[in-house]
């Protein structure tokens, strides 16, 4: 079925008191409950060590959830089979922080890499692609502006220019879902914003649910539909980001501490301010941000 055709009465990802115990006998997930719709694009925020990429893992079927609802694209994934969950994970685009690229090969090859779950043949093994193939790995390399790029091995590629190869790779595979972990923590500021603003707008123009796993704040606000907040491994927050005041960032990251004016008031003030581009309101827009980096 085409992107973008499913009903949305059916949601795409649906979360109910979920729970995760590692073998060593620690609860990284306690309670769990969020859904994720057709052609959203949700952040989740949380300390490290919060449960967030135990998450990620569940819903990818990495890991098997001990307990609770966990449904991706209809499927149960507590009572899936090995099969049924192999047949899934070819659905669901993972997007790395340390991109999980092959950097012996070209970006073209590690893009078709994204079409072997959806094709399994021997040629296909052997890198054999079909012109189909081929066809879909030229567009999603275009969604990225990496096409001139495609016959560069991945090693000679800079560090956004390999996560972009990877959110092409991701498409290539025409998923229902994306799951990304952390996908700009390893890029400096600058490279982090342009993208994941890659990221955002490759996501609204294929339709595609999206969950990105993402320590910045602010690019969690700046990008997304929604926040899921996350804390002791239970979802403290859920909401649009204008919702995010300092007591939910509280209650996310300074739960065990005593709380801080995180002073995003004052940053989305000036951010609004910058927009006459006068001297004033840009110095005010760097004193506030100096103050939310000195808080966080």
């Amino acid at each position: 079925m085409p992107i973008g055709r499913r009903r949305e009465a059916q949601p795409m990802l649906k979360i109910r008191n979920l729970s995760h115990v590692y073998p060593n006998g620690y609860q990284a997930l306690k309670s769990v409950d969020f859904s994720l719709k057709q052609g959203e694009v949700v952040a989740i925020i949380g300390r490290s060590g919060a449960g967030k990429s135990t998450l990620l893992r569940c819903i990818n079927g990495l890991e098997r959830a001990a307990s609770g609802t966990l449904e991706v694209d209809g499927v149960d994934l507590i009572n899936a089979g090995g099969a049924e969950i192999r047949a899934l994970q070819s659905r669901i685009g993972f997007i790395w922080q340390e991109y999980n690229l092959i950097e012996r090969i070209s970006v073209m090859n590690n893009v078709l890499a994204g079409r072997l779950g959806r094709n399994q043949s021997q040629a296909t093994w052997a890198f054999h692609f079909t012109k189909e193939d081929r066809e879909i790995a030229v567009e999603a390399l275009e969604r990225v502006n990496m096409l001139h790029r495609a016959h560069f091995r991945a090693d000679r590629l800079s560090g956004g220019e390999k996560q972009r190869v990877g959110i092409a790779r991701a498409i290539a595979q025409q998923p229902s879902l994306i799951l990304a972990d952390e996908p700009v923590a390893s890029l400096d500021p600058e490279l982090a914003e342009q993208v994941m603003a890659d990221l955002v707008r490759v996501a609204r123009e294929t339709g595609v649910a999206t969950l990105i796993n993402i320590h910045d704040v602010e690019l969690a606000t700046q990008f997304c539909d929604r926040i899921v907040g996350i804390a002791q491994g239970t979802v403290v927050y859920d909401g649009p980001a204008d919702g995010l005041t300092d007591e939910v960032l509280n209650r996310t990251y300074r739960f065990d501490r005593a709380p801080k004016v995180y002073g995003r008031t004052i940053l989305r003030e000036a951010a609004r301010a910058a927009t006459h581009m006068d001297e004033e309101a840009e110095r005010l827009l760097r004193q506030a941000k100096r103050r939310v980096e000195t808080n966080v």
